[in-house]
């Protein structure tokens, strides 16, 4: 059974021995982690990676960035009720105070890892490995080394993101807390014990993990880990965000109309147990004549009404959440009516959001910028002791803390996958057009 006595740590990596000067303190330690992410390069990034739809320019729909601000709220009410509860339990730690802001800070950080270009990105990655060129370097590695490229995951990479000592950069890359870290772990086991591409931590990172996990007391399973009971709070907020704003982005972009919106919100009430409710919504709608204000509202209330919901979920499988026992999402264990709410969401998202036109397009377009720059770098990663002169004049492009003096084959073709999917979109379809000669700098 775990422990929140010593889930909760304020120790970070690559600083376990540090010690603070008893200086007074202006922010929790948890609240310098959040601090971290808002201010590093990583994070800004995100505002010019897709989320579900193209960045149009006259209409705004949600990037990385927004989609992570957006999360970093919901989850932050989610740990809050959560403390609350656990505050009564505990009331000799203080650190249980501060769980609204650990799982903000890991829902900040969830999607740092994920490359240019939407869901398909990292979908573009594991391809050039299964079918494209990148076929030729298995033979150079391990199976686990080989399956972190080819089942490829944002959440892998995003733990690396924030751990990895990058060249040039500190041990332990942004220190964070050992408890943020492990908020952030969806998957926590190995790329081998993969069955689909969902996974934790790459083997480059798996000495990271294991020393947050001993230090945390993480319970050990035949997959790997259980998860850190906060990561399911992080997962909820995920979950509810997306879920229910690409709907509001669909109906801002016209892909689905107000009332086909109005009635995929109000489906989350129980007609029969929230009658007063619906009535008050229904009012409120009376008084609020903007379209798109109404539908704000409408998703304001179901967002409610999920978080009250997952809180209360959590809180009735405690007990099996702390045994590593607890089996699916927080989201998977709605009660009838949000479950039938939100799988109809899921449909119809499906079918008519996720495969829009638009959607589409970006993704095709993601495959083929994203396949051809990994093919032109791993390649002249892998021979770069050749003297191949355009191989050199490529590398020399590669930003200082990508590259690598490693002779490992895996190393070094990671040193690529963590320069193309840290790059946003515009990046690399800028550096796309340079490596195929259709534009060049200063000529239009």
């Amino acid at each position: 059974m775990m422990d929140w006595n010593k889930l909760l740590s304020t120790t970070r990596l690559g600083m376990d021995n540090y010690k603070t000067a008893g200086m007074p303190e202006d922010r929790s330690q948890f609240q310098r982690d959040y601090d971290r992410i808002i201010f590093s390069s990583p994070f800004r990034r995100m505002q010019n990676k897709t989320q579900v739809f193209p960045l149009p320019e006259h209409i705004f729909v949600h990037n990385r960035l927004t989609h992570s601000l957006e999360v970093a709220s919901v989850g932050r009410s989610l740990g809050n009720i959560l403390a609350e509860k656990l505050v009564q339990q505990f009331p000799n730690n203080p650190l249980i105070s501060e769980i609204g802001t650990i799982v903000s800070t890991a829902c900040l950080a969830h999607d740092m890892g994920n490359p240019p270009f939407g869901h398909s990105g990292e979908a573009a990655i594991s391809n050039f490995f299964v079918k494209g060129n990148g076929q030729k370097f298995k033979a150079d590695l391990s199976e686990g080394e080989w399956k972190d490229f080819t089942h490829f995951d944002g959440n892998a990479n995003a733990f690396r993101t924030l751990a990895h000592q990058f060249n040039g950069k500190r041990n332990g890359g942004y220190a964070l807390t050992y408890s943020s870290l492990a908020s952030i772990v969806k998957y926590p086991f190995e790329s081998v014990q993969a069955t689909k591409p969902k996974f934790g931590f790459f083997q480059s990172d798996l000495a990271n993990y294991q020393k947050i996990a001993k230090e945390l007391g993480i319970s050990k399973n035949e997959k790997g880990f259980a998860r850190h009971p906060l990561v399911y709070l992080v997962e909820a907020a995920d979950d509810i965000c997306y879920q229910i704003m690409d709907l509001e982005d669909a109906f801002k972009l016209g892909i689905l109309n107000y009332h086909q919106i109005k009635e995929l919100f109000l489906n989350f009430y129980d007609n029969e147990l929230e009658k007063d409710r619906l009535a008050g919504i229904e009012q409120t709608l009376l008084k609020v004549t903007d379209k798109n204000e109404q539908i704000s509202y409408l998703r304001a209330n179901v967002i409610g009404k999920l978080i009250y919901e997952c809180t209360t979920i959590f809180e009735t499988n405690a007990d099996a959440i702390l045994a590593g026992e607890f089996v699916g999402s927080l989201i998977d264990k709605l009660p009838k009516v949000q479950a039938t709410a939100m799988k109809k969401v899921q449909t119809i998202s499906i079918a008519e959001v996720y495969g829009h036109r638009s959607v589409v397009e970006i993704e095709i377009a993601g495959y083929k910028i994203i396949g051809t720059i990994l093919e032109e770098f791993v390649e002249a990663v892998m021979n770069e002791d050749k003297k191949d002169g355009y191989s050199r004049k490529l590398l020399s492009i590669l930003p200082e803390q990508y590259k690598t003096s490693e002779d490992s084959p895996y190393l070094k073709i990671q040193s690529i996958v963590d320069f193309v999917s840290g790059m946003t979109d515009v990046f690399a379809l800028d550096l796309y057009r340079k490596i195929k000669g259709i534009s060049l700098p200063g000529l239009m």
